[in-house]
């Protein structure tokens, strides 16, 4: 993965991962795992205590690139991402992105917890028949 060109970087948008949006996020998913919503559960796993699903901060990409690029980012792009830490209760998370320098329609991006950590990288690319439109807003 490329690194985060700080010039060309994507605005960033956040989240704080409490009980509530945990719990409102297992609502909206019907994924009641305990690992995410059971504190006293969750104590017994090796996670050692609740996580965040970590779809939930996927969606924050989403936030983050449709915020930066529109909605047209959402027209058949690829996704490709490693889940590296788990999202603890209490985090607060952080999502961004920048173009990748390799190619056009290549953008890095993260979602980096409270203490500045990775907790997803990957990349996103755009289709070959993007809008050119598109295409020149994520490069500038």
């Amino acid at each position: 993965m490329g690194s985060v060109n700080s010039v060309c970087a994507f605005a960033t948008v956040s989240l704080v991962v409490d009980s509530a949006s945990i719990q409102a996020y297992a609502e909206l998913t019907d994924d009641f795992n305990p690992i995410h919503i059971d504190p006293v559960f969750a104590a017994t796993t090796p996670m050692g205590g609740v996580i965040a699903h970590g779809t939930m901060s996927i969606c924050l990409i989403w936030q983050m690139l449709q915020k930066n690029l529109g909605a047209d980012v959402f027209k058949s792009p690829t996704l490709d991402v490693r889940f590296l830490k788990p999202v603890r209760e209490g985090e607060v998370l952080t999502a961004g992105g920048s173009p990748n320098a390799s190619a056009p329609g290549l953008f890095d991006v993260w979602v980096r917890g409270t203490d500045g950590g990775d907790r997803i990288v990957g990349t996103l690319r755009l289709p070959e028949n993007a809008p050119a439109a598109l295409i020149e807003r994520a490069d500038k």
